[in-house]
């Protein structure tokens, strides 16, 4: 009798193990935290992606932690990270993404793709992939990449006799129709309508700077001065801060926190608005008036764009390392990828999906999806460096001072080189070592 119970002990127990190994062998059980943010559209997208997953991996499941807030998003990653609590699988922006890898706080993730069967990274826009490079290792796989176009009414267009925007036009032929479309019917002022709404920062200014032929640092890969105050960055600078001091073509501060301009090119008193693919989504639900996207305008040194590039990043700290890669590989495979399109949020980084009419849908605003395609040769990306985050925000800060007309412009960006030089040394530092 002892014999026998101890032989059914046995059994019961080499089935538990066998169980146990099974488990952990094939990821049943496995759970990974995967945080996002945006609006209620994007959200929608990445649980259409998180199903998708579970159906053909119905033994991992996918924690998706919400986010609504793109500012507090970022505070909640930084906090996390810093508290050694981190999402397993996070989305992290190309700019944002040095001070994290230079901390060893993600796992590099060239190894897994080099392991892969589903990611061939030659299936990706180059320019998608090369700034999530850090000291020559990929980080992470970006599920997007996007220019900065121009958005626009076309009922306001066509009201005026103005013609649509067409590829190749000037800053001079975009100043002239921001200001055909620019109304004051009463002469008290303030124009009813505008012609155009941008944000008065960095990101937004950047394909002006380049398009004439300047640039924000010396080096990329290992800079060693800011050259913002060179003159071609000079003139594009104040041709940029121009559009509202002396064109007024664009709301003022006290406007602006009335109303913001995408706002209020969503009610159909802004003609033009500059935003990224982001947008998209958003703007589908406009039901007033018809809209369409439009390249930027060229400057003297030919077409620019600028990157705006998210990608699936992984904690170093993830509990299980394979789950985590299942999931980032499955949202970056060409079903992956083709589920977030649907939504409008992303211009896809693969090709395939790009191409394809999940992203090029006749049916679906905008009309001419195919700019985002269009401009991808002129995209460029802003530098990787440690204290990016910083420099940017000095210079946002002092852009919209000068923007609104608090400070006079070149004192402006004088102030925004003394507060930023602090960030530019510790980045030389870093990089030339002891």
């Amino acid at each position: 009798m002892l014999n026998r119970r101890w032989l059914m002990i046995g059994v019961v127990w080499l089935v538990g193990v066998v169980a146990l190994l099974l488990i952990q062998g094939d990821g049943s059980g496995a759970q990974v935290s995967f945080m996002i943010f945006g609006d209620p559209a994007e959200i929608a997208a990445y649980e259409g992606l998180v199903a998708a997953f579970h159906e053909q991996h119905p033994d991992t499941r996918v924690e998706l932690i919400k986010v609504a807030d793109q500012a507090d998003y970022r505070a909640r990653l930084a906090a996390d990270f810093a508290g050694g609590t981190p999402p397993d699988v996070m989305l992290i922006n190309y700019r944002r993404m040095a001070q994290f890898a230079d901390a060893g706080v993600l796992e590099a993730l060239q190894p897994y793709v080099e392991a892969s069967s589903v990611i061939n990274l030659d299936e990706f826009y180059e320019n998608s992939i090369e700034p999530f490079y850090w000291d020559g290792v990929l980080q992470c796989i970006p599920q997007n990449l996007s220019s900065l176009v121009v958005f626009y009414n076309r009922d306001l267009f066509d009201v005026a006799g103005i013609p649509y925007p067409q590829m190749g036009w000037t800053w001079d032929d975009f100043l002239a129709t921001a200001e055909a479309l620019t109304i004051d019917a009463d002469g008290d002022g303030t124009p009813e309508q505008y012609g155009l709404g941008i944000e008065p920062s960095m990101i937004r200014l950047m394909p002006f700077i380049w398009g004439n032929g300047g640039d924000v640092v010396d080096f990329y890969e290992q800079p060693t001065g800011l050259t913002m105050f060179r003159e071609d960055a000079v003139t594009a600078y104040l041709w940029f801060v121009a559009l509202s001091t002396e064109h007024g073509v664009v709301p003022n501060r006290v406007q602006e926190q009335a109303q913001d301009s995408e706002n209020r090119f969503m009610n159909g008193t802004t003609a033009m608005f500059l935003n990224s693919r982001r947008g998209v989504p958003t703007y589908r639900g406009i039901t007033g008036f018809t809209w369409d996207a439009a390249a930027l305008p060229v400057g003297p040194a030919g077409p620019m764009g600028i990157l705006h590039a998210d990608a699936y990043c992984m904690a170093a700290a993830a509990k299980d390392k394979s789950a985590a890669w299942r999931f980032i590989e499955f949202a970056n495979s060409i079903e992956g990828q083709t589920l977030v399109a649907r939504s409008g949020r992303t211009v896809p980084s693969l090709r395939a999906v790009a191409e394809s009419p999940a992203f090029l849908d006749p049916n679906a605003a905008p009309a001419n999806s195919r700019v985002f395609l269009d401009t991808i040769p002129a995209i460029r990306a802003l530098p990787r460096m440690v204290y990016w985050v910083d420099i940017e925000l000095i210079f946002s800060e002092e852009i919209e001072r000068a923007f609104y007309g608090e400070a006079e412009p070149l004192e402006a960006l004088r102030v925004a080189g003394r507060r930023a030089i602090e960030y530019m040394e510790l980045e030389v530092l870093r990089w030339r070592g002891p």
